[in-house]
């Protein structure tokens, strides 16, 4: 009677060099191909279907090694199992253990990348990660993220909870956001241990939204016109972009990246797209003639340098209104540096707020904000919509769908006034 079982011999294998098929027995099957390469497989049947089972090259699994591996197989098949499938199960369960592995730095950088595309700008990105590489990295980064728990969580943020309370509340919800991640991920399992609610409520204070808020230092509306005379009286785009900045009472990253085809001249109208704006809606700033006057004169001036020859040579660089020295887009620091350079010797005035704080070119929105409300009649939804805030009242914003526009043009125009007139010149209350 032949046998059934172990057919081949070490050195029949070797030897081997015909393409095909070469049984041992057992379901145990030498495969040889046309190019040489021999590998072992396991061949059965399961409920009328035919399969094969990969168990390695000759050069790596002996014929020993390989008939033990047939025999796990059968004994599987003894049991109602599928080999195959068994294979599967477990090579799924060294990959999640694996990914189980995965460090929080790992996890965090993951989260970053799949989320920055929706996030306005590359700053927001390298501000979460800088923050978590400051704060979180040097507590538990390089550990498992299934291992963060809540005494790592607080360990992290104790620290800065009470100097720097802003900071470490973005941390926790940053640090809470990428747990999530892992998660959802299957990278962990349990509650999140950065939640607030319920859980690190009762172990670190409740700092409230209020006491933490710092406002940008603002200068007070009465001196804004020796601001301005000061500030006209210095060449440099990036004096330029404070004035327009304060002339239209927008964020300082808006006009850095104002570009002239958002400029209607004729129409009297800068159309921000909502990408630039902190909405992400877009908005039309009236604007006064102050404003379409330094405008044109910044056109008449970037026309004459092109005359010269000397006009960036970067198309797009010259789309931009304010350009830096060497034809790039002002920095967000530009303008806050020129401020200072404004506050500082003894011989220039200080430009400070009530608290003897050096103002911000974002603070100049308050300064507008205070004259409407002290110096005029316009109603307060008027001045919201020039600052592009959101009505606070859900309500009220149902019912208030527009945007005030007429009444806005009128109230730039009277701001652009005040804002160039005499500083010396008692200003005249406005009306709506």
């Amino acid at each position: 009677m032949p046998r059934q079982l172990n057919k081949l011999t070490a050195i029949q294998v070797s030897k081997l060099t015909k393409p095909g098929l070469y049984g041992d027995g057992g379901g145990l099957t030498l495969q040889v191909t046309k190019a040489g390469v021999k590998s072992w497989l396991f061949r059965y049947m399961r409920e009328g279907k035919a399969y094969g089972m990969g168990l390695g090259p000759t050069h790596t699994v002996s014929l020993a090694e390989a008939r033990q591996k047939a025999l796990e197989a059968r004994r599987q098949l003894l049991e109602g199992a599928n080999p195959l499938a068994v294979k599967r199960q477990q090579r799924d369960a060294a990959a999640l253990e694996r990914a189980r592995a995965m460090t929080f730095d790992q996890c965090a950088a993951a989260y970053i990348q799949a989320h920055k595309a929706a996030w306005k700008n590359a700053k927001h990105a390298d501000q979460w990660t800088s923050t978590l590489a400051t704060y979180a990295s040097p507590v538990f980064g390089h550990l498992p993220v299934a291992d963060i728990d809540t005494a790592l969580v607080v360990r992290c943020l104790a620290s800065i909870w009470d100097s720097k309370t802003e900071t470490a509340t973005r941390l926790r919800g940053r640090i809470e956001s990428v747990l999530g991640w892992a998660t959802t991920s299957g990278l962990r399992s349990g509650d999140n241990p950065a939640r607030w609610r319920g859980h690190l409520e009762n172990l670190l204070a409740n700092i409230s939204k209020t006491s933490r808020t710092k406002n940008h230092p603002s200068l007070p509306w009465q001196q804004l016109p020796a601001f301005m005379a000061a500030l006209q009286a210095r060449p440099g785009s990036s004096a330029r972009a404070l004035e327009f900045a304060i002339l239209t009472a927008c964020r300082s990253g808006e006009v850095r990246g104002a570009r002239w085809s958002e400029i209607d001249f004729e129409a009297k109208i800068w159309t921000i797209p909502a990408e630039r704006m902190k909405a992400g809606r877009e908005h039309q700033v009236p604007l006064s003639e102050a404003s379409l006057k330094l405008l044109g004169a910044i056109k008449e001036s970037r026309a004459q340098h092109e005359g010269d020859g000397k006009a960036d040579a970067d198309e797009a660089a010259r789309s931009l209104v304010f350009l830096g020295t060497k034809g790039q887009a002002l920095s967000d620091m530009s303008l806050t540096a020129l401020i200072r350079r404004m506050t500082e010797g003894e011989q220039r005035p200080t430009w400070v707020d009530a608290n003897g704080q050096v103002v911000t070119a974002h603070g100049f929105r308050a300064t507008f904000r205070m004259w409407t409300a002290e110096e005029t009649t316009f109603p307060r939804e008027v001045a919201e919509h020039a600052l592009a805030h959101q009505l606070p009242d859900a309500v009220e914003r149902a019912y208030q769908r527009g945007t005030q526009f007429a009444k806005r043009q009128a109230l730039m125009q009277d701001w652009g006034v005040y804002c160039t007139s005499s500083p010396q010149t008692k200003p005249e209350r406005k009306a709506a």
